[in-house]
């Protein structure tokens, strides 16, 4: 074991993961914090706490992160570097894990201009897999990037974020290879829809024995009408949406559509749950986590582990 992660003890004990994700409001709101993070106690090993995602300012990651540990959840701290120089982001991750937070996402972020201020700097000093590396060596040899020692270093469970289904699909193994290289310990994969084309990209993940050197959870998430299949479908750069998934959202009523996309969501988590290499799931219902407990449940993942 690297780290006391409720997450890795779950994964390093063979046991199929669950986690989800909470959006920070956009104000000052505790409470909506606490109220999202209800939905998910007892339900999943951890919760991803996003970081102004697609650019738009909301309540600090580190804080909600905080907001909810309080309320006795895991909570699983993104870091972007669109927002921070390194200096920055090393300050943030010693104070998450004195303040108990032991486990992160490193990712890149949305460009600035797709959200509420294009005018503000992508700040980018270091990528995301710069990023991973420069986090492994704060964990596993007490040393800042630049080269100081740390006198009681944060012992962080490392992530990353992996999309199968982005252009050139044939880059996409060896983009992951490279963050695995870098030292992340899991990966939690784009919303899967095209189960075909996610079996291809884990073959070869497992060609190159990735899966044995990472746990991957693979993304889901339900969709809440025929709309939003078909945006996600049309709009969303890296997304993979079959036309049949949209056909069968728009055969249902407009009231029976939810409960429609979460059957297609728990569908997709027993499809994946048979694809070697797949070491749990990370549901993704957006602005709907008073569902997360009926999808993990209807999908035989609950009771969770006592780890």
């Amino acid at each position: 074991m690297k780290t006391e992660s409720r997450l890795e003890k779950v994964l390093a004990a063979g046991h199929l993961a669950v986690t989800s994700e909470c959006g920070p409001p956009r104000g000052c709101m505790p409470d909506k914090v606490r109220e999202k993070g209800k939905y998910l106690e007892g339900v999943v090993d951890a919760v991803n706490v996003t970081d102004n995602q697609t650019a738009m300012v909301r309540m600090s990651s580190l804080a909600a992160s905080v907001l909810l540990k309080q309320e006795g959840l895991n909570p699983l701290l993104q870091v972007v570097s669109r927002d921070r120089n390194r200096l920055a982001m090393q300050a943030d991750i010693i104070g998450a894990y004195s303040l108990g937070i032991d486990t992160m996402l490193c990712l890149s972020g949305d460009h600035t201009k797709f959200g509420d201020h294009p005018m503000a700097a992508n700040v980018h000093d270091i990528d995301s897999i710069q990023m991973i590396q420069m986090v492994k060596r704060m964990r596993d040899e007490g040393l800042f990037q630049g080269g100081a020692e740390i006198k009681s270093p944060p012992k962080m469970f490392i992530g990353a974020a992996a999309n199968p289904f982005a252009d050139p699909f044939e880059l996409r193994v060896l983009r992951l290879a490279k963050k695995v290289a870098a030292g992340a310990d899991f990966i939690q994969t784009q919303c899967i829809f095209n189960v075909d084309k996610f079996e291809k990209w884990m073959e070869g993940v497992r060609s190159m024995g990735l899966h044995k050197k990472c746990y991957i959870l693979a993304g889901v998430t339900p969709i809440k009408s025929v709309g939003a299949a078909r945006y996600m479908k049309n709009k969303v750069p890296g997304m993979d949406v079959p036309q049949e998934i949209v056909d069968r959202m728009a055969a249902q009523p407009k009231e029976k559509q939810p409960e429609e996309g979460i059957t297609i969501c728990i569908e997709t988590i027993e499809r994946l749950k048979k694809i070697e290499g797949v070491a749990g799931f990370h549901i993704m219902a957006i602005d709907w986590e008073e569902k997360v407990k009926e999808i993990v449940e209807r999908a035989g993942l609950l009771p969770r582990p006592v780890v």
